[in-house]
C-alpha cells in the first residue's frame, strides 16, 4: 500500500477541488434521497385530498430538490473530474523525474514493451483512484448516514434496517469479491504487459523477421498474447458486472424488507401510514448511492496494482542527488578505478572484474580488446548510467555516487556505439549538443567530420532510418564536438567509417581535445602511438596497460593482436 499512499500524496496537492468534490457529492445524494422522500410522502398526502396551498408548497419542493440534485451532480462531476486530471498530469511529472535519472539503464530491467505499459496503462489506470476510490466511499457514508438519522425520527426499527444494508452493500459484499478481483486484475495487467511486448517486439523486428521468414511464427504468439489479454479482459467484465449484480439484489431485498416492516408497523400503530411510502422510496434512493461501491474491490485492486507496478520501476531509488557544482566546467578532470567489478542484472558471468583504471586529467587513453571484454560498460560506469557491484569510482577526486548524474554527463562529450537521431532536420539534430549554437558553427562542426555536402535543412527520418552507419556516427561525433565538454568518451566511433576519412577525423577530433581528458574505445589498433596510455581488456579484465612502445616491446596481448591485425591488412 506505500505506493497507493504516494498517490494520495500528490492526489492531496489538490486538496481544493477534492473538498468541493466531496461537498457536491454529498448535496447530490441528500437531495436525491430528499426527492424521491418527497415524491413518497406527497403521493400519500395526495390522497388525503389536503389543501391546494400545501400540494403547492410541495410541489414547489420538489421541483427545487430536482434543480439542487442537477446542480449538484454537475458541480460533482466538474470538479471531480478536474482533480482527476490534474492528479494524472502531476503524477505523470513526478514519475518522469523519478525516472529520467535511471534512463539509461531501464532496459536492463524491463522489456520496452513492458515499460510502454507500465508507463501508459498503468498511470492511466490510476486515473480511477480519486474518482472510484477514494471519495466515493466518503460520500456514501456521509449520506447513508444522514439518512439514516432522519429515519430514526419516523422508525428506529427502519434505520436499523438501513444501516444494515449499509454494511451489506457497502463494505461486506464488496469484500467478499475483493480478493477475487485482485487475482483476476493481477493477471490482466500482466498478459497487457506481455501483449505490448510481443506488439513491440513485432514492429521492431519486422523486417528481420521477414527476411527469415519467421513472421508467421511471431504473428502468432501475438495474436496468442492478444487472445489471452481479451479472455482476461472478458472475466474482468463478467466478474465486476456479476459482484454488480450481487450488490443491487441485496440492495433490493433491504428495500422489500424496509416495505414489509414499515407495513408491519403501520398494522400495529407503530408507524403512520402516511410515511410508509416516504420511507420505501428513501431506501430504494439511497442505495443507488451504494452502486459504486460494488466495483470499489475491482478499482482498488487495479489501482493497487497499477501504482505498484510503476513504482516498482523506480523502487530503492533516492530523489537526492549529489551535487551538480563539484566538477569543474572549465577543465578536464581525472577519473579512477578501484577494484571495480560488475555484473548485469539477471545475469552470473561478471561483466567486469577487479578493474584498476588511473585516468590522469588530460590525458588521452584508448581502451582495447575482443568484443564482449567489457570496454563499452567501463565508460557507462564512468557515465554513472551503471553501479557497481563493488569497488570505488571516482571522478575528479569525488566519489561517483556523490556526483548528480546531470553534473556527469553536462561535463562530458560523449559518443556511443548506439546513438539516436530525432524525426526532424539535420539543424534540430545538432542543436540538442549546446543551447544557442548558430549556423555557421553547425556548419564548421559537418565539415570537420566530413559531412559538408549535408545542409542543416535536410531531413533526417526516425531514428535516423535514412542515414547511413557511417553517416550516423560522424553526426554523433559532430554534436560532441558542438557540445564542448572537456571530458571525452568515445566508444567505437568510427567503426563504419572508412581509413581515409577516420583519420582526417582524428585529426580535427584530437586537435579538438588537446588539453582534455579522452578515452577512446576501439577494437582497431591503428594510430595508438600517440595515445598517453592504453589498456587492454580480455574477459572483463584489464591484462596489460602502458604506452604503444612499452606494449610493443612487452610483445604480450597487445603485440599480438597488432601483429595479427597487420597481417589482416595485409
Amino acid at each position: 500500500m506505500k505506493d497507493v499512499m504516494v498517490v494520495i500524496k500528490l492526489m492531496m496537492a489538490e486538496k481544493r477541488d477534492i473538498l468541493y468534490s466531496i461537498l457536491f457529492g454529498v448535496l447530490a445524494g441528500l437531495t436525491s434521497v430528499g426527492l424521491f422522500a418527497m415524491s413518497g410522502y406527497m403521493i400519500s398526502k395526495s390522497a388525503l385530498a389536503p389543501p391546494l396551498y400545501i400540494i403547492t408548497i410541495m410541489t414547489a419542493t420538489l421541483k427545487m430538490f430536482g434543480v439542487a440534485k442537477s446542480i449538484s451532480r454537475y458541480a460533482e462531476r466538474y470538479f471531480s473530474h478536474r482533480a482527476t486530471f490534474t492528479i494524472l498530469s502531476n503524477l505523470r511529472v513526478s514519475f518522469y523525474e523519478k525516472l529520467v535519472p535511471l534512463a539509461p539503464g531501464i532496459f536492463q530491467k524491463y522489456r520496452s514493451g513492458d515499460l510502454l505499459a507500465r508507463i501508459v496503462g498503468d498511470v492511466e489506470s490510476l486515473q480511477n483512484f480519486f474518482l472510484r476510490v477514494f471519495y466515493p466511499p466518503i460520500v456514501l457514508v456521509i449520506v447513508f448516514l444522514s439518512t439514516i438519522f432522519f429515519t430514526t425520527y419516523y422508525s428506529i426499527y427502519v434505520a436499523l434496517t438501513l444501516f444494515a444494508g449499509l454494511i451489506l452493500t457497502g463494505f461486506i459484499v464488496p469484500a467478499l469479491f475483493a480478493l477475487r478481483q485482485g487475482k483476476i486484475d493481477s493477471q490482466v495487467r500482466e498478459e497487457r504487459g506481455a501483449l505490448s511486448t510481443d506488439v513491440t517486439e513485432l514492429l521492431y523486428g519486422f523486417r528481420d523477421l521477414k527476411i527469415y521468414q519467421k513472421l508467421d511464427g511471431k504473428e502468432k504468439q501475438l495474436g496468442k498474447s492478444a487472445d489471452l489479454y481479451v479472455d482476461g479482459q472478458e472475466r474482468e467484465g463478467i466478474h465486476a458486472v456479476f459482484n454488480q449484480s450481487v450488490n443491487a439484489l441485496v440492495a433490493l431485498m433491504i428495500s422489500w424488507f424496509v416495505l414489509a416492516l414499515g407495513a408491519y408497523l403501520v398494522t400495529e400503530g407503530e408507524l403512520a401510514g402516511l410515511f410508509l411510502a416516504m420511507l420505501v422510496m428513501i431506501s430504494l434512493t439511497v442505495f443507488e448511492n451504494a452502486t459504486p461501491m460494488a466495483l470499489f474491490p475491482a478499482h482498488l485492486e487495479e489501482s493497487r496494482h497499477a501504482a505498484a507496478r510503476l513504482f516498482s520501476i523506480v523502487e530503492g531509488k533516492s530523489e537526492e542527488e549529489g551535487s551538480s557544482d563539484q566538477l569543474s566546467k572549465e577543465k578536464a578532470y581525472s577519473m579512477e578505478m578501484d577494484g571495480v567489478s560488475y555484473t548485469f542484472l539477471g545475469e552470473k558471468r561478471l561483466t567486469l572484474e577487479n578493474i584498476q583504471l588511473n585516468i590522469v586529467a588530460g590525458s588521452k587513453t584508448a581502451i582495447v580488446g575482443p568484443s564482449g571484454s567489457g570496454k563499452s560498460t567501463v565508460l557507462q560506469l564512468l557515465l554513472n548510467m551503471y553501479l557497481a557491484d563493488q569497488g570505488d569510482i571516482r571522478l575528479d577526486g569525488s566519489p561517483i555516487d556523490s556526483l548528480a548524474q546531470e553534473s556527469i554527463w553536462e561535463r562530458t562529450n560523449v559518443v556511443l556505439q548506439e546513438n539516436h537521431f530525432f524525426f526532424g532536420t539535420i539543424r534540430e539534430n545538432l542543436m540538442i549538443a549546446k543551447d544557442g549554437l548558430t549556423d555557421q558553427e553547425m556548419e564548421t562542426a559537418l565539415l570537420n567530420v566530413r559531412l559538408d555536402s549535408f545542409s542543416l535543412e535536410d531531413p533526417v527520418f526516425e531514428k535516423g532510418e535514412n542515414l547511413s552507419g557511417g553517416e550516423k556516427q560522424r553526426m554523433a561525433i559532430a554534436r560532441a564536438m558542438l557540445k564542448g565538454a572537456h571530458v571525452w568518451l568515445l566508444d567505437e566511433p568510427t567503426s563504419s567509417i572508412d581509413a581515409v576519412t577516420e583519420k582526417q577525423i582524428y585529426d580535427q577530433l584530437f586537435e579538438a581535445a588537446k588539453d582534455d581528458t579522452l578515452i577512446l574505445v576501439s577494437h582497431r589498433l591503428t594510430g595508438l602511438e600517440t595515445m598517453d596510455q592504453i589498456i587492454v581488456m580480455e574477459k572483463g579484465s584489464v591484462i596489460e596497460s602502458g604506452t604503444f612502445d612499452e606494449l610493443m616491446n612487452k610483445k604480450g596481448y597487445f603485440y599480438e593482436m597488432k601483429q595479427i591485425e597487420k597481417s589482416v591488412l595485409l
